[in-house]
């Protein structure tokens, strides 16, 4: 096998990728019931693939199964929220405080090209490459550090909230938040300041936790 060679994905595995899509743009909303036929049928794929795609959605907390009904969009309370970003500080703290030391220049160049991907994304209101971007971005910072279970669990957790970026996102303020805070966070990177960038991570959490709050309040209340 060549070193060019890329195995096309799985009928499965592009289903996944396609359904994670769909909840992390706001396609599918929380709360959303499922309609399996209607969806396979939207893919062109059989139930199949998109059965065991949804299992691992479950597994990740993007869907809940209920018994007689199907799957649903996953429902966090604001108490999942709060326990998913604590361990993310947690995590994110560590393996920032890690990566920094170790990114090279190239590294320090994807992150700051995923942040203006970002920007532009948002001039553009296209909330799906943003979402996209914004994880790239992250994604760029946290993998630096080179521990790949410490970067699996991770990305778990941000694939457990997925489903109320595109929530956050909506709004514009929300939008121009982050892109400032991005900003202040590839500037402390390139200056190889730890706590600096620590500093705004906890920022960039925090805030995405108060514009959420009503969200996840109006939802329990319902």
């Amino acid at each position: 096998m060549t070193a060019s060679f890329k195995r096309p994905p799985t009928a499965q595995e592009a289903v996944l990728t396609e359904v994670r899509s769909l909840i992390a743009t706001g396609r599918m909303r929380p709360g959303e019931q499922i309609v399996q036929e209607a969806l396979a049928l939207e893919l062109g794929v059989s139930r199949v693939p998109l059965r065991e795609a949804l299992k691992i959605l479950e597994g990740e907390g993007q869907v809940t199964y209920v018994a007689h009904r199907g799957y649903f969009v996953a429902l966090l309370s604001l108490a999942d929220l709060l326990e998913v970003y604590r361990m993310r500080e947690i995590l994110e703290a560590e393996a920032v405080s890690i990566a920094i030391p170790l990114m090279t220049a190239e590294d320090i160049d994807r992150f700051e090209e995923a942040a203006l991907d970002v920007e532009q994304a948002s001039a553009d209101e296209d909330l799906t490459t943003m979402a996209k971007a914004n994880r790239r971005f992250h994604a760029t910072l946290i993998e630096a550090c080179a521990l790949p279970r410490m970067v699996r669990i991770i990305r778990q957790l941000w694939d457990a909230t997925e489903v109320y970026r595109a929530v956050y996102y909506a709004e514009e303020p929300n939008r121009a938040r982050v892109l400032d805070e991005h900003r202040r966070m590839v500037a402390a990177v390139k200056a190889g300041d730890v706590e600096e960038t620590l500093m705004m991570l906890d920022v960039h959490r925090q805030h995405a936790i108060v514009a959420l709050r009503p969200v996840l309040e109006a939802n329990a209340a319902t």
